[in-house]
């Protein structure tokens, strides 16, 4: 039986990648190389921290950092921006979450969608991907022609096509 996987994942080696060209633009940019603008890295919580002078280099290193992403091919419908906080001697930071993987909500979502579109498909919540099996081939490119119309909030990649 024919069958995909719905999935939203973010490539790390891309966006360590990123994180690199922004580090040394950082360091080579006239108006960013007295700051002490920074990025750290948390892998475990899948966020970065960027940390800088003011708010004014801060929305710059920000700025820079999503080019970077962009380039890269990383789907910035993933990155979800903190707020401006105040941090120690008075420098200010921001935490910048990456979403991976598919939320339960809109995961929900997508299976609910999958139902109502009238075709003989199925959709299984399988952790955070969604497996879409059916008979036809061409329904299951149909459905995938629908998920890339719609807008879900998050960037969503279709793989692991089985024939």
């Amino acid at each position: 039986m024919p069958s995909f996987d719905v999935v939203s994942e973010v490539d790390k080696q891309e966006l360590s990648n990123a994180l690199n060209q922004t580090r040394k633009e950082l360091q080579i940019r006239y108006d960013l190389k007295q700051t002490k603008s920074e990025i750290q890295e948390d892998p475990k919580q899948n966020e970065l921290l960027v940390v800088s002078d003011n708010e004014f280099t801060l929305k710059q290193v920000t700025d820079v950092l999503m080019e970077r992403m962009a380039k890269r091919g990383i789907p910035l419908k993933n990155i979800r921006l903190g707020d401006v906080d105040s941090g120690s001697l008075g420098r200010v930071k921001r935490k910048v979450a990456i979403q991976q993987g598919i939320p339960q909500e809109t995961a929900k979502q997508i299976v609910k969608r999958v139902k109502e579109s009238g075709m003989k498909l199925q959709g299984a919540i399988q952790g955070d991907k969604i497996r879409i099996s059916g008979k036809k081939r061409d329904d299951l490119q149909e459905m995938i022609a629908v998920f890339r119309k719609e807008d879900l909030g998050i960037a969503l990649q279709f793989n692991n096509f089985l024939d």
